[in-house]
């Protein structure tokens, strides 16, 4: 989800931690774009180009949280289907290959992401990556909610992210979150109230946005949601993921082609 960590006592020791792993990373990116150029090429032409986009929990920090990149990713291995996943992100935590098969690392996920950068900034993602056949729009909104943004503006930029999407490609399927909650002790009865009415909003937006080529499909990410899924307040641990990657697959099976 989209936390802004410097705000939360309890998370700042894991934020330092992840400055410095992403400065190590850092340097190592422009090797990464090079290695992986011929490999855009090879799958350019490959149908089911999916983008997981999102914030902190979409990226992950393996091995403290995670994301439900992989567990899905093996899901879709498992299911026979042939996808990519797309972004301007590559993951860097290390993740074992799974049926002779190397983790596709690249996603659209970026720590503290509120909805107002993502909207700013994806017309220049997609002219980067190219246009999706599936967006998987995790807990949109999450990180505004957090910092307390306005939330009309919240359902503006989620409206603005959708339509931008379809512009750029009219048959675009996004599957949007109806976002999971924090832990029980960290959800207050505010926060709880403004969560519940953004699972009701995500709803009418994806009635609303939803035409006759272009699909908006909500995932109910709450229901089942526990404690026992986090690795803190809000970020998954391990069987958080597979919960959160099982809920997308279970609705991804029914737009794939």
């Amino acid at each position: 989800m989209m936390l802004n960590c410097i705000e939360y006592s309890g998370l700042s020791h894991l934020l330092v931690v992840v400055s410095c792993v992403c400065l190590l990373f850092g340097c190592q990116s422009d090797e990464l774009d090079q290695g992986n150029a011929s490999e855009e090429e090879n799958t350019k032409d490959i149908p089911n180009k999916i983008m997981p986009l999102g914030a902190s929990r979409v990226q992950g920090f393996s091995p403290w949280f995670e994301s439900y990149r992989y567990a899905l990713w093996k899901d879709l291995i498992d299911g026979g289907w042939n996808f990519d996943f797309i972004g301007t992100e590559t993951e860097t935590g290390s993740y074992p290959d799974y049926e002779g098969i190397s983790f596709d690392p690249d996603h659209q996920g970026k720590m503290s992401w509120t909805s107002e950068q993502i909207f700013e900034e994806l017309e220049s993602i997609l002219h980067e990556t190219g246009y999706p056949d599936i967006v998987l729009f995790s807990s949109p909104g999450g990180n505004d909610i957090l910092d307390d943004l306005p939330y009309e503006n919240v359902i503006e930029n989620i409206n603005g992210i959708i339509d931008l999407f379809q512009d750029c490609n009219p048959y675009i399927v996004i599957l949007i979150e109806q976002l999971a909650p924090g832990k029980t002790s960290f959800m207050t009865p505010e926060l709880t109230a403004i969560f519940d009415q953004a699972v009701l909003d995500v709803e009418t937006i994806a009635q609303e946005q939803t035409d006759e080529s272009s699909q908006v499909i909500t995932v109910n990410m709450f229901d089942g949601f526990a404690d026992r899924y986090l690795f803190d307040d809000i970020h998954y641990n391990e069987e958080g993921a597979e919960f959160i990657a099982q809920r997308y697959y279970e609705v991804l099976e029914t737009v794939l082609e």
